[in-house]
């Protein structure tokens, strides 16, 4: 019974992180959205000379802030594609029946988050960056479905697997 209680606690306990770190990525991307066009223009032109200063040290040609810029777009999504899909996973055992929830919210939240845009001074928003953010989600949940698979194939190789 202690077992039994001890899952239930830890099944809980997973579930509330994932459903904050989907919430707390969602809020990250719509803050982002929020800031004036000068400032999210400072923000980038930093992040890109940061980057290429990087680069430069290993001997790799520079980026262009439009890059760095799209680049960000992928990676905020990806990182909602795949918190969204292990979020999925502690919810239900049958997460492929449901995997298009993940696509659906990264799809929703791309939308609203490019629209958003449209109201904020000096930015624009743009049909190819919801691709972009898209793109991203789809490869986070890519990457989440194949850290699912590998963790629960290396369960099942350690004896960890479901009984029955």
């Amino acid at each position: 019974m202690e077992k039994s209680t001890a899952s239930r606690v830890l099944l809980t306990l997973f579930r509330i992180l994932f459903t904050l770190f989907v919430l707390w990525t969602i809020l990250f991307i719509f803050r982002n959205s929020l800031e004036s066009g000068v400032l999210s223009s400072a923000r980038s032109q930093a992040v890109t000379a940061a980057v290429n200063q990087h680069l430069g040290r290993v001997g790799l040609s520079p980026l262009s802030n439009a890059l760095v810029r799209k680049l960000a777009h992928f990676g905020e999504y990806l990182l909602l594609g795949f918190g969204y899909t292990l979020c999925l996973r502690v919810y239900t055992r049958r997460y492929i029946r449901h995997i298009s929830w993940p696509l659906l919210l990264g799809l929703l939240v791309a939308n609203v988050d490019e629209t958003l845009q449209c109201y904020v001074a000096g930015r624009s928003s743009s049909l190819r960056d919801v691709w972009i953010d898209f793109a991203g989600c789809g490869c986070g949940v890519a990457a989440a479905l194949c850290a699912l698979v590998l963790i629960g194939g290396l369960l099942s190789l350690a004896g960890f697997g479901r009984k029955g």
